[in-house]
């Protein structure tokens, strides 16, 4: 019920600029997912070499975390719509003078590397846009949803934006592709145009202190995080968390074709199958918690992802692996949309890209060296020792959060010392 008044919210599927957001925000993903596919495979096409497969997304990475330190700035400061549908079509003419020059000039390497880095840099400016635009598009009550909603479109161009790529490329080549890739950006920019965000009648106001410089923009957002009692809780468990789980997806790869003596085929039955528990945390995440409340879903999301991920270690059967790899992104994905739907409650308007921006960057910077530690250890000491340990890590913090202010049922409403 309205308070005070006020006009009821428009539910989700009634609330026009939510969901054409929605099918923009669904194209933008299948054409990432397209990139991530064709790109690759271009340049070995192209040049025979897994090296500069590798260099190509190294430099990808590096670009994306670059962008990142001023994205939460530029979407602070700059029109959010108008920032979205430039970094879309943007992302189409680059992507577009890829297939372009391989008809006009043939094979042209030195444009992948020019084209990718700019693309990842694009591609982090606009995640971390979106993030900030979501709050303008629905009701304070209806973030957590449309967080759900949005997730669960992600998961869908994740899985779909892979298999379409790997069948236009196959009838196409690569080239063919990633022209597919930048019409999608090209629609996703047009529907853009017609979404119409509004002001956040509830939002606290910005410190003065955090309108300064990229630097100071971005460490105004570190400042935000740190200062409020949960965010700064959940920013250093996470970073733990990510470290151990980064690697994950490479484990179960490895463990399937290493251990169980699986084909390519199970890889991707297994992957496409866990997409199912992405699907299910889009559905009942708002409920999940709404019932339990943020502590406990957050807290319990990672008890039992810990559990799953040294079930996975052990399982002997593909079933099995693909069972225990979908409660696992449950979980991940739960604990995900509720973090983020926090963030989005809790920060200011005007302030919300540089949190965002901030929380990204600091959380996920150990999670290339964790991988590389998972992958390594599952390597050395097999997926049967790492994967457990992996696991055992996620409990521990699980059981640590206990003792901070994320156990709270209600976050969003502590006064904190944000502001």
């Amino acid at each position: 019920m309205a308070e005070d008044g006020a006009e009821p919210a428009v539910p989700l599927r009634g609330n026009r600029g939510f969901l054409i957001f929605l099918v923009v925000q669904t194209l933008s993903s299948a054409g990432d997912s397209f990139s991530l596919v064709a790109l690759p495979l271009l340049v070995l096409h192209t040049t025979g070499s897994v090296t500069q497969m590798g260099l190509v997304t190294a430099l990808a990475g590096a670009a994306a975390i670059v962008s990142g330190m001023f994205a939460g700035v530029l979407a602070d400061r700059a029109d959010r719509r108008r920032l979205l549908i430039a970094c879309d079509a943007l992302r189409a003419v680059l992507y577009a003078v890829v297939p372009l020059a391989w008809v006009l000039a043939g094979p042209q390497m030195w444009l992948i590397y020019l084209v990718v880095p700019l693309g990842a840099a694009l591609g982090m400016v606009f995640q971390v846009t979106y993030v900030a635009v979501v709050p303008a598009l629905v009701d304070e009550s209806q973030i957590m949803t449309a967080n759900s909603r949005l997730y669960g479109a992600y998961a869908v161009a994740g899985v779909a934006g892979p298999a379409l790529a790997g069948t236009v490329s196959a009838l196409t080549g690569p080239a063919g592709a990633i022209a597919v890739d930048a019409a999608t950006f090209a629609v996703s920019a047009a529907g853009l145009c017609l979404v119409r965000l509004r002001t956040r009648a509830s939002s606290p106001s910005v410190p003065v202190e955090s309108r300064t410089s990229v630097v100071g923009g971005f460490l105004a957002g570190v400042r935000f995080l740190w200062r409020h009692p949960v965010l700064r809780a959940l920013t250093v468990l996470l970073s733990v968390l990510t470290f151990v789980t980064h690697g994950m997806t490479d484990v179960v790869i490895y463990h399937l074709k290493h251990d169980l003596e699986q084909p390519d085929t199970a890889a991707g039955y297994v992957l496409a199958v866990a997409t199912a528990g992405t699907l299910a945390a889009a559905l009942l995440a708002p409920r999940v918690r709404r019932t339990l409340g943020f502590g406990v879903s957050w807290i319990g999301a990672w008890a039992v992802c810990g559990v799953a991920a040294g079930g996975i270690g052990l399982a002997t059967s593909v079933p099995l692996v693909a069972l225990l790899t979908s409660v696992y992104l449950f979980c991940t994905a739960t604990a995900g949309i509720s973090s983020m739907t926090l963030r989005q409650e809790v920060t200011p308007d005007a302030l919300l890209g540089r949190v965002t921006s901030a929380f990204w960057t600091v959380h996920s910077a150990l999670g290339p060296i964790g991988a590389a530690a998972l992958t390594f250890a599952a390597g050395r000491w097999g997926v049967a020792v790492a994967a457990p340990a992996a696991g055992l890590v996620c409990v521990l913090i699980a059981v640590c959060a206990t003792l901070t202010p994320v156990r709270s049922s209600r976050p969003e409403q502590l006064s904190g010392e944000a502001t």
